[in-house]
């Protein structure tokens, strides 16, 4: 039965959630290397050890992402093109816009904005493949800009392989784990080369993507799932499906109700044991509940909205939408009773690739702007020039850089 505890013990499931990959990156690092000297030959031997992939290729060939779609449950097509859809316009509003200003006489400044040439979307296909996860990554890739958009996923589902046709992706291969993460970092004779990667995974996924960041660019180093409810009031049986939402996902995965009321706590616990219990998903969801999640008893709001922020969860539930304001840290935040994070897991809008162990201290969800760069622009005119050289060259050369100031003051002589 889930926990109800007090605010004593919040500070241990905060911890809990701060686990190290070190062992993880140790039985990665030689896959990565491997990857790295042989291309495709190493790509293929972990494929067939991890993945199972026996005789087919690497890359999944256009007539099998044909059938795939071609075969697909007509309700299962129609709710991805919706998806697709929401997904897409939510996007495009996150795109910076370009301008030019003249901040003074003859100084123009502004910015352009261009997408990345390549992206890798890394999908899971484990015990619960998740097409979901292909139109949340492809298609902020898409409405950004992205030309070149490479997909990797073990023993991809029908449903995968039709989104991605629907998509009109092309670099679909089906591969797995820290070797897919590798191919897309630095390119082997099948896998291109991709300038940034994103998308969930397991911990050996995580933990590849941590060594490699640098050699391209990553979304974030992600960790297992969580949501974060605060409710002062509420229906017991909404907030007991929420959290079994999010306890089915892994068993590592952490829920927890932050509330000002015992009465909503005992009750909310009492809907949790009465709903698992149908659960085909009971085994998963019980060991997360017993396990990772927790309700606590908070004597104030304020107090709960600062446990909330210091907890920065991936999902953050705020049954009193007037809350938002006191809101400082959160992957994505869903307002009022009627905002389950299951809309955002699938048909929303905002991309369900998030930030967890406390990573939305740092940024928000994946979006188009990760796709994208923001490139500043700058023009002077003469006159603009003659204004700042005072200012160029007097701290150029207090940084012992001559040559800085000297290439302004030879337009000048």
């Amino acid at each position: 039965m889930i926990r109800i505890l007090g605010l004593s013990e919040f500070e241990k499931i905060v911890r809990r959630r701060q686990g190290t990959l070190d062992d993880a990156e140790a039985v990665v690092a030689p896959i990565l290397e491997a990857v790295r000297r042989e291309g495709d030959a190493a790509l293929l031997r972990y494929a067939r050890q991890f993945d199972s992939i026996g005789d087919q290729p690497l890359r999944v060939p256009q007539d099998e992402l044909i059938a795939a779609a071609l075969n697909m449950n007509h309700a299962v097509w129609t709710a991805a093109e919706t998806a697709r859809n929401h997904i897409h316009a939510f996007a495009v509003t996150q795109i910076p816009s370009e301008h030019t200003t003249e901040f003074s006489p003859g100084r123009q400044l502004g910015q352009i904005v261009r997408p990345i040439e390549a992206a890798g979307c890394y999908i899971p296909s484990g015990r619960y493949p998740l097409p979901s996860t292909l139109l949340m990554t492809a298609v902020p890739a898409q409405a950004a800009g992205v030309t070149r958009i490479v997909v990797t996923t073990p023993n991809p589902s029908p449903e995968i392989l039709g989104c991605a046709h629907m998509l009109g992706l092309t670099d679909v291969f089906r591969v797995g784990g820290a070797q897919a993460i590798g191919a897309m970092a630095f390119g082997t004779e099948s896998v291109p080369k991709v300038d940034r990667i994103v998308g969930p995974g397991n911990v050996y996924v995580a933990a590849a993507k941590k060594l490699l960041a640098g050699e391209t660019g990553i979304d974030f180093i992600a960790g297992p799932t969580e949501i974060l409810i605060l409710a002062s009031e509420g229906r017991p049986a909404w907030i007991a499906a929420d959290i079994l939402a999010q306890a089915e996902h892994d068993t590592d995965a952490c829920a927890i109700l932050i509330t000002t009321s015992r009465s909503l706590a005992e009750q909310v616990a009492a809907e949790i044991e009465r709903q698992i219990e149908t659960l085909p998903t009971y085994a998963t969801a019980r060991i997360a509940i017993d396990t990772n999640s927790a309700i606590f008893i908070a004597p104030d709001t304020d107090e709960a909205v600062e446990l909330a922020n210091r907890f920065a969860p991936e999902h953050l539930s705020l049954l009193d939408p007037s809350l938002l304001p006191k809101i400082r840290h959160a992957g994505t935040v869903f307002l009022g009773e009627s905002s389950p994070e299951s809309a955002g897991d699938y048909a929303a809008g905002p991309s369900h690739v998030l930030p967890t162990n406390g990573m939305a201290r740092l940024r928000g969800g994946l979006s188009a702007l990760d796709f994208v760069k923001v490139i500043a622009v700058q023009q002077l005119s003469h006159r603009a020039l003659l204004d700042l050289a005072p200012t160029i060259t007097v701290l150029a050369r207090s940084e012992g850089l001559e040559a800085h100031a000297r290439s302004v003051e030879i337009r000048f002589a």
